[in-house]
């Protein structure tokens, strides 16, 4: 114990030192255990929205930018495929495919994105119902755990949807007011941070977009306002001498906001200016300008079949599962649909393994760095241990003359480097879970996924043990010199 307080108050007595000691080691432990905690936390994300998937389908572009929207959420789509062309992974009985997710996307609320789907998506992250029930009607929406609790939203809350993936009210639909029926058990897993509503819904909400886009265009055409929907009348007006080039500006706008390709020129050219759209699904719709209402003729039947029907319609993309790995057509499947297709299919283990890699240049880069910090820093209490062994060589030798034993001077130095290794061990690792904080609150404002700042990774005694070492290491020659100290010599030059 006595050895203890001498130590410290010898490391205290030259604090400037001390200072600098700790600062260099500090910073390589804190920045060896950001590193470790951030790629274990951002490779346990991702293989927790692995969910099993085999192969993504969607828009030709970049393969993990596919991946990194439709399974992550943490990028924009590549853009959309339409029903016709995503039918064939779609259909009931594929001899390879197991499982298929059509997936929409485009939209968010307040940041968190709004996927059009239906309720195989469940199957895949294991996602459980907490209260309420899963998405149905037309507008309604069963959100994730984070959604809920971030949003303070409860079965019955209501809002609107807003386009693309920023929080900004100015882009916020005005029609289609989305209503909580459900809320979702927490899973880990991208489920926790969307809102899930049918594919009908997201469509239902764009077209009315375009027709108040339309409405608009023809009010300012045709110089006089329309007090009632309803009773807009277009008789007599000329429809084959139409110029549709608003109609495609419009369409436009709305794709650069919402993330979706749609092409409203097909989509919307059996619409007259009455408004009469032809939703067969939908039918007693009313276009008035008012709120949908939840009556029995907007149901949406969530069937596979009858999301089939609208051939000229558009999704984003399709999670694939194969029923079998090793099946040899199943894996040339992805080839296949890039050669011979205008759609892109990428595999997920391929595309995060890619990303691995990229980014392990710069955590290698980092963690030499990080090393060589360390190194620096063991260096540095080397030369200030060394430098108080010259100045205390009088106070030792007075230590050997009341009884003190050379491997008591030994294990003083030693100590000394032990506790300046301690000490930067503890302020490492707390720097590095405030910066993992920090990191933490930027990455869930921008993508909504939550890190843990206080998990641990399982190698903090490693580091714990590399840093104690360290500490040896710097202290251990100091030490045998202390070991060796000449009395005689010393008191007599003192």
């Amino acid at each position: 114990m006595n050895l203890l307080r001498l130590a410290w108050k010898n490391i205290i007595h030259n604090p400037l030192t001390l200072l600098l000691n700790l600062i260099l080691l500090a910073l390589g432990i804190g920045l060896i255990n950001f590193i470790l905690l951030f790629n274990t936390q951002l490779k346990q994300k991702f293989e927790n929205n692995l969910a099993g998937i085999d192969m993504v389908v969607g828009a030709k572009g970049s393969p993990l930018q596919m991946i990194l929207s439709s399974m992550y959420q943490i990028d924009a789509p590549t853009g959309n495929i339409s029903i016709k062309e995503a039918k064939p992974f779609l259909r009931d009985g594929h001899p390879l495919i197991k499982k298929a997710v059509p997936l929409s996307m485009g939209d968010s609320y307040r940041g968190y994105r709004i996927i059009g789907t239906d309720h195989s998506i469940l199957e895949l992250y294991g996602g459980e119902l907490k209260e309420g029930k899963l998405w149905q009607n037309l507008y309604e929406v069963t959100v994730g755990a984070n959604v809920a609790k971030s949003e303070s939203l409860s079965l019955g809350s209501t809002f609107k949807s807003a386009h693309g993936f920023n929080d900004d009210e100015d882009l916020e639909h005005e029609h289609g007011a989305l209503t909580v029926v459900g809320i979702l058990e927490p899973t880990n897993s991208v489920l926790d941070q969307i809102i899930l509503v049918s594919t009908e819904s997201v469509w239902s909400v764009h077209d009315h977009d375009h027709d108040h886009e339309e409405e608009n265009e023809e009010d300012s055409h045709v110089g006089h306002a329309h007090d009632d929907h309803a009773g807009h009348d277009h008789s007599g007006h000329d429809h084959s001498g139409h110029d549709h080039t608003e109609h495609d500006h419009a369409s436009d706008h709305s794709s650069d906001h919402a993330g979706h390709n749609h092409d409203h020129a097909e989509d919307h050219s059996g619409h007259n200016h009455e408004h009469a759209h032809d939703h067969s699904d939908h039918s007693g719709h009313d276009h008035s300008g008012h709120e949908h209402a939840h009556t029995d003729d907007h149901r949406n039947d969530m069937s596979r079949a009858h999301l089939l029907t609208h051939a000229d319609k558009d999704i984003t993309s399709i999670l694939i599962q194969f029923k079998s790995r090793t099946n040899f057509q199943a894996l040339n499947m992805p080839r296949n649909i890039n050669e011979n297709t205008d759609l892109q299919a990428a595999s997920p283990a391929y595309e995060i393994n890619r990303l691995y890699d990229m980014m392990g240049i710069g955590t290698k880069a980092l963690q030499w760095l990080a090393l060589l910090i360390s190194l620096v820093s063991a260096i540095s209490i080397f030369v200030s241990l060394l430098n108080s062994l010259r100045q205390r060589k009088y106070e030792l030798s007075l230590l050997r003359v009341l009884g003190g034993k050379p491997i008591t001077l030994f294990s003083l130095i030693l100590i000394e480097g032990l506790i300046l290794a301690l000490l930067g061990y503890v302020i490492g690792m707390l720097l590095s879970h405030f910066g993992m904080s920090l990191l933490g609150d930027s990455l869930s404002s921008k993508y909504n996924y939550q890190f843990q700042p206080w998990a641990t990774h399982g190698k903090e005694l490693l580091i714990f043990g590399i840093t104690l070492l360290l500490g040896m290491g710097a202290a251990v020659i100091p030490a045998i010199m202390a070991y060796n100290t000449d009395i005689h010599k010393n008191l007599s030059v003192g």
